[in-house]
């Protein structure tokens, strides 16, 4: 017999015994590291409802508000002239536009320079901010804008002094215009309308108005917009008519020939996708705690939370409240009288002709989304009553967070656990191994004692035949 045993080979294999009797000794290891298995895939279903729950908290949340419950879209006929853009609550109604003048800037040209590297003359160039009179023979400087002196050199040239311009953030830019004949200054103003048009002094050459025949040119002159809404006349010194319509903004691109029309109307479009979003996000939540609950009695196995009465209690409480009434309307009183039908599989399905009535009347339909009743909890909204739910669930002292909190004590306790068993196991293996090595010594010694007599016993036996 091979020797494979620790001692002076008696025969008797330690390791083999050891090992066979260790692995008796570390089954409620074995067994704890199985829990400590289930315990992690419970701690990971919960971290995917957590983040379900949000999911669905947010959806809820979403048609609780204001901006969801108020959007409008606005629309324009001749959306080439005039552009519509509109904020949540804007009111809905139809508008009739004209534009009979766009707002411009003021512009002026210098005489034409042999080229931009030509020097139009030194000085303090002064510039002023404010409007003209009529004929352009006086002007008022603009309330509350402060004029700009600029110093060019004589050996600055058009180049330097458009930089110059630039720079000095005078409520002008500057810059220049070459073509076969040669280069010219170009200086705008900033901002459109008849308060932001300019004079320039200081430099005969970059004088308006010009001063003993040299100067520049107006190449256009700063105007206001003007349009009539629904006949009545409206002036502005930008293209952008604000908050003329509340929540309407209005960008005059063309003068029309005639009236444009303007339409401001509720955003049904927005309205359904938002509606559509919430169902998503219930479905995806409750599929997911249905697949974490169920059993399967053909495989006879489980989902990781079957039984987990925090998840079948969720579950409960989720299809409960889909299928509850609220007082806060008169009209509807189920999510299902807007479109919002539950299914036999616990799932939600948009009945869009149930929801394009209810979207005929948007106030009621807020109410049984929305409303806020401190008071009388059961004229809560449905949605409000299902963005609190979420919000109660994913609090710190929540039932999700105290059961994931649970869970992982419970995990923290079950490695305290392995950690103190296997200390003993360590101790036990190294117990046995020391006591099955001084029984190997012991037969291996018995053994050699037991050849030696039998030896003796042949010597003595053969002597006595002799």
């Amino acid at each position: 017999m091979a020797i494979s045993s620790p001692g002076i080979g008696s025969g008797l294999d330690v390791n083999s015994i050891v090992s066979k009797l260790m692995s008796i000794e570390r089954q409620p290891i074995t067994d704890l590291q199985t829990k400590s298995a289930k315990l992690d895939a419970q701690i990971s279903e919960y971290g995917k409802l957590k983040s379900a729950i949000s999911t669905f908290r947010d959806a809820a949340l979403k048609l609780t508000n204001s901006d969801t419950l108020g959007m409008t879209v606005g629309n324009s006929s001749d959306s080439a002239s005039v552009g519509v853009t509109v904020k949540s609550g804007a009111t809905v109604g139809s508008y009739s536009l004209q534009v009979t003048a766009l707002a411009k800037a003021q512009s002026l040209a210098t005489g034409v320079f042999a080229s931009a590297a030509a020097t139009p003359g030194a000085g303090t160039l002064h510039i002023e901010l404010g409007a003209w009179g009529a004929g352009q023979t006086s002007f008022t400087p603009k309330n509350g804008a402060t004029a700009v002196d600029i110093a060019v050199n004589a050996t600055d040239t058009l180049t330097q002094v458009r930089d110059k311009i630039n720079a000095a953030n005078a409520g002008v830019t500057a810059l220049i215009f070459t073509d076969a004949s040669g280069s010219r200054l170009l200086m705008r103003s900033t901002a459109t309308g008849v308060a932001n048009a300019f004079e320039v002094s200081g430099i005969p050459a970059l004088s308006y108005p010009p001063a003993g025949g040299a100067g520049m040119t107006q190449t256009e002159a700063a105007a206001d917009a003007a349009a009539t809404l629904n006949g009545l006349p409206i002036t502005s010194p930008s293209n952008t008519l604000a908050n003329v319509v509340d929540g309407v903004t209005l960008t005059l691109a063309k003068v029309t020939t005639g009236p444009v029309d303007i339409g401001v109307t509720q955003d049904n479009a927005s309205l359904k996708a938002a509606v559509q979003s919430f169902a998503d996000a219930y479905n995806a939540l409750n599929t997911l705690i249905a697949g974490e609950v169920k059993y399967d009695p053909t495989s006879k196995t489980g989902g990781p939370l079957q039984g987990d009465s925090t998840a079948v209690g969720l579950q409960r409480q989720l299809r409960s409240l889909m299928g509850s009434s609220s007082g806060a309307s008169s009209v509807f009183t189920r999510l299902s009288d807007v479109g919002l039908e539950m299914q036999k599989d616990g799932t939600v399905s948009v009945n869009a002709t149930k929801l394009d009535s209810a979207l005929t009347n948007l106030p009621e339909l807020k109410k049984l989304l929305a409303n806020t009743a401190l008071l009388v909890p059961g004229n809560n909204g449905i949605a409000r009553q299902f963005s609190a739910m979420g919000d109660s669930l994913l609090s710190i002292d929540g039932a999700i967070t105290t059961r994931t909190d649970g869970l992982s004590k419970r995990k923290d306790l079950n490695q305290a656990q392995q950690d103190a068993l296997d200390q003993r196991a360590t101790q036990t293996e190294a117990r046995l191994r020391a006591q099955y090595t001084a029984l190997d010594v012991t037969i291996g010694q018995m053994s050699s004692l037991s050849q030696y007599v039998t030896q003796q016993m042949a010597i003595f036996t053969n002597s006595s035949k002799n």
